[in-house]
């Protein structure tokens, strides 16, 4: 399985990047796709998840600002995130989860700051 992150970049406070996570195989034929987030000197932690069953789960830092969901046209998960603050900076990961095998993406860079 291979998964490939994208859509990450440079933006100032309060603004918004659309991260997409691609998949080798069906969205669909996972138990959970989740993004990741680490930043530097700090351990990797959880944004936000989807279930098969689209259910949704987020990081208290996030909610009301992330968004998870999945592109079924495009095979993708999506993250959106609004009002950026200069905390969301880190690398982000798309993992993805299948009786019981993690797999993991390369990493997107995410920059906040003025």
């Amino acid at each position: 399985v291979q998964l490939q992150a994208s859509g990450g970049g440079f933006v100032q406070p309060g603004g918004s990047l659309r991260l997409s996570c691609a998949a080798s195989r069906s969205i669909f034929n996972f138990d959970t796709i989740a993004w990741y987030r680490q930043a530097p000197g700090k351990q990797r932690e959880v944004v936000a998840t989807i279930s098969r069953g689209e259910k949704t789960t987020y990081v208290d830092s996030v909610k009301g600002r992330f968004t998870i969901s999945r592109d079924s046209a495009k095979n993708t998960v999506n993250l959106q995130m609004n009002s950026l603050k200069p905390e969301d900076t880190a690398v982000y990961y798309c993992n993805a989860l299948s009786t019981g095998l993690s797999h993991w993406g390369q990493g997107t860079q995410v920059t906040v700051s003025s």
